[in-house]
């Protein structure tokens, strides 16, 4: 194909995905994903997008937000970016930590399809997703 065009493709000024989202209407829809646990459908219905928009958005935004870290209240120059981060932050500041242990409902797969036979947790107990 490039021997055909004569080099690397050309692309067109402002050529790209045209985001229906402005930066931080995408940063404002993942936080409130995350926090909220809103479905992508509620959230694009907020701000006026389709549901593959808030998919996208929430897909492109979170991993930047996985990145930078979590910020320490009152301590500027400290980030916990890894879970081993926080636990050194959480005994070096005499701090107890509490693990939420509250279970999620999950989609499972159809009957027939792979990964059907992954154990899952039902109503507290663990079962077989196939039994």
């Amino acid at each position: 194909m490039r021997e055909r065009r004569g080099g690397e493709r050309k692309r067109a000024a402002r050529a790209g995905p045209d985001h229906r989202l402005v930066f931080t209407d995408r940063v404002l829809v993942t936080v409130v994903h995350l926090r909220l646990q809103l479905p992508h459908a509620a959230l694009a219905e907020l701000y006026g997008v389709t549901r593959p928009t808030s998919t996208r958005a929430i897909r492109e935004i979170r991993p930047l937000l996985a990145c930078s870290g979590f910020a320490v209240p009152d301590r500027p120059g400290i980030r916990l970016r890894t879970l081993a981060d926080v636990f050194a932050y959480a005994q070096a500041e005499g701090v107890a930590l509490r693990i939420d242990g509250t279970e999620t409902q999950v989609r499972r797969p159809r009957a027939g399809r792979a990964g059907r036979g992954a154990p899952a947790v039902v109503r507290g107990r663990p079962t077989r997703a196939d039994a």
